[in-house]
């Protein structure tokens, strides 16, 4: 008898979703950044262990919506606790509860849905004794399946997720292959890749407006060696940005595609030869019709 859980995995923007999607997951689907909101479209983790499989939805962080694109990432997020097996609340121990939470809490209550808290990021706290304390507040405000103190980054605690989770399987068939771990196409993950390398060099606020569309993925041989040919825009929203990111020199968009094709060449276990280029779509964010050009809207 085979059996599937569907289980997103929300919470505020930085609280660790993606780590979580990928530990569970076994596999780096999701990209990790410290910068807030690095998830913009909804990702399926796939594990299937044994008879049951199981599709973590990692969710882009919940936030005030102020652009056309970051209403359409609040969308997805609403929609994806809709007619779950179980969710995930990450909470990050070191900040206090916040409308977001409390938003998120509604949502589950108005859906009748079950929850399991994760309170990730106990080993920042000094005090070990606080855990109690925050416990206590959350238990005030949902009934929650279960109260796990962890730590991702330390896995902390994180051996006991799983067999929680095993109680939400419901018999039916698998919805995806048995031995893929994400349904996203190589494709986006090289964009995502891309995107990924931009937060870990650029700072400041430059790295939100931008986005990574690939125009070419084709493989070939070169006698018994296989070449992926990648050739990905990276947009903006200033001709400012485009200098800042180029670099002098173009050192920076170099340092960006090296980074970037090592990646690459592990997720597609090939050769890639890589060029980035880079273009300016003025307050792109904002503009309906290249947010859907970039495919942003397929949660919709």
């Amino acid at each position: 008898m085979t059996k599937n859980a569907f289980i997103a995995i929300t919470g505020r923007a930085n609280a660790g979703k993606s780590s979580l999607t990928n530990l569970l997951v076994g596999e780096k689907i999701s990209i990790v950044s410290e910068k807030p909101q690095t998830t913009r479209n909804r990702i399926n983790g796939v594990l299937t262990k044994g008879d049951t499989q199981y599709v973590f939805m990692d969710t882009p962080g919940m936030h005030k919506p102020k652009t056309k694109l970051s209403e359409h990432m609040v969308k997805s997020i609403r929609q994806s606790v809709d007619d779950v097996d179980c969710a995930i609340l990450m909470a990050d121990v070191t900040k206090k509860i916040s409308s977001i939470e409390q938003d998120l809490i509604h949502s589950f209550a108005s859906h009748g849905t079950a929850v399991v808290l994760l309170l990730n990021k106990v080993d920042l706290l000094k005090d070990k004794s606080e855990i109690l304390k925050i416990i206590q507040q959350y238990s005030e405000l949902y009934d929650f399946e279960e109260i796990i103190p962890i730590s991702v980054k330390n896995r902390i605690n994180t051996d006991q997720i799983m067999p929680v989770l095993e109680r939400f399987a419901v018999e039916g068939e698998h919805f995806f292959p048995d031995d893929i771990a994400t349904d996203r196409t190589e494709r986006f993950m090289c964009s995502e890749i891309v995107r990924e390398k931009i937060l870990r060099v650029m700072q400041e606020e430059i790295p939100h407006g931008v986005a990574v569309d690939v125009e070419k993925f084709k493989s070939r041989m070169n006698g018994d060696t296989e070449i992926i040919d990648i050739s990905v825009v990276i947009i903006c929203e200033k001709e400012s940005h485009k200098g800042m990111i180029i670099g002098k020199g173009g050192e920076r968009l170099k340092q960006i595609g090296t980074m970037a094709r090592g990646d690459m060449e592990d997720l597609l276990q090939a050769k890639v030869n890589l060029q980035c280029f880079v273009k300016v779509k003025e307050d792109w964010r904002n503009r309906e019709r290249v947010i859907s050009d970039l495919g942003m809207y397929d949660e919709d």
